[in-house]
């Protein structure tokens, strides 16, 4: 019941644009919480994702949702350096998103969480073109590329990025990990194009990333190159 007027106290505050109000609920979630990664996780993120929900429903305005991303991004980059940090897991992660305000947010969560838990984070955010994302990921010997809160318009964008990353293997041991967004909503989208892990949330993706860190989608469930290269088969004839 606490936790429900809390996140309650928490969204009218950001919708209304009110800053001290939302930094003071914070506070004093911290204080009964005694973890931040658990505000993060059991505020802040379902908060997000109601007003990401409102606003998709046009149920909020646009002034209400700017309000809430702009101020809640300034709160989560503040809580970032309280999170407990855990030992180095000597991994390379990037982590990418839609290009709306609320899906960068989302990510910001997901980065924030990873880099407390030892990983080497990268956080770009959105709206990178798939060459600069892939001459990165070569660059910097990416282990691990997290897509988290894709809107739906990304996801063709998405699809062809996955595809290409199988065509080069720029980096062959790549894992790629998708959630939240459009992918925590359809259901079987994640192995449609070829991602190797998915999740609902920034707390899940931790989970997943932990308990199957060696799984790798097998050549033969990879609908988006074999449909592609088919295409182009049945084209040619």
């Amino acid at each position: 019941m606490q936790r429900e007027v809390q996140s309650e106290r928490f969204f009218t505050s950001l919708i209304s644009g009110d800053r001290v109000g939302a930094r003071q609920l914070l506070e004093e979630a911290a204080e009964t919480e005694g973890r931040v990664d658990q505000i993060l996780t059991g505020i802040c993120w379902p908060t997000l994702h109601h007003i990401q929900s409102l606003y998709r429903a046009d149920q909020i305005s646009q002034l209400a949702h700017n309000y809430a991303t702009r101020l809640m991004r300034n709160l989560i980059a503040r809580m970032q350096p309280k999170l407990e940090q855990r030992p180095s897991r000597n991994k390379r992660v990037l982590v990418v998103s839609g290009n709306e305000q609320s899906e960068e947010l989302a990510a910001q969560i997901v980065s924030d969480l990873l880099e407390a838990d030892g990983y080497a984070v990268h956080y770009v955010g959105g709206g990178i073109a798939n060459d600069e994302l892939v001459a990165e990921i070569g660059n910097i010997q990416v282990d691990v590329l997290v897509v988290f809160g894709a809107m739906p318009a990304t996801v063709p964008q998405t699809r062809l990025l996955i595809d290409r990353l199988h065509e080069i293997a720029v980096c062959p041991s790549l894992q790629i990990v998708v959630g939240g967004g459009v992918f925590g909503r359809a259901d079987g989208l994640a192995e449609e194009i070829g991602a190797d892990l998915w999740a609902n949330d920034p707390e899940e993706i931790v989970k997943v990333m932990h308990e199957q860190v060696d799984r790798r989608m097998e050549t033969s469930q990879r609908t988006v190159g074999r449909r592609r290269r088919g295409g182009n088969k049945k084209d040619a004839a």
